[in-house]
């Protein structure tokens, strides 16, 4: 019920609805400790909601990541992805690309980025998203 309550919380609090769609939307991403596509949440839903569609699903998923509850996993498959970061601070993500899983690492070259940015494109580097892909400690044996 508290969880509920503090998703409803962070829906409001960007002047999105929290409907019960986007609420199951948000648990169900909460509950996994891994990326899930598109379809993935679509099929989850179905259960509680008969008649939801997956243009819905891709919708508020978008919705969600532009008001930043949840993160976009980019795939070398081209496919989305996203994941629930319970971490505002700035940091990065480290992605398995064999089981999934999604970790946080802290360490970011932003000032180098920004300083070869400036020197050799005479460019402005206004933000950035670093995601590292590999395989994690089990997947990789």
């Amino acid at each position: 019920m508290e969880e509920r309550k503090g998703r409803e919380s962070v829906l409001k609090s960007l002047g999105m609805k929290a409907t019960p769609k986007r609420l199951a939307m948000l648990a169900a991403l909460e509950s996994a400790r891994v990326y899930k596509s598109p379809e993935d949440v679509w099929r989850t839903l179905r259960r509680k909601f008969a008649g939801i569609g997956l243009p819905t699903v891709y919708r508020n998923l978008d919705e969600l990541e532009k008001g930043g509850i949840i993160s976009k996993v980019m795939h070398s498959n081209r496919q989305l992805y996203y994941f629930f970061c319970r971490h505002k601070a700035h940091h990065h993500h480290f992605v398995c690309i064999s089981c999934r899983k999604v970790q946080d690492f802290a360490s970011c070259a932003e000032k180098e980025i920004e300083k070869e940015i400036k020197t050799s494109i005479r460019g402005r580097v206004l933000s950035h998203i670093l995601q590292v892909n590999g395989f994690c400690e089990e997947c990789a044996r």
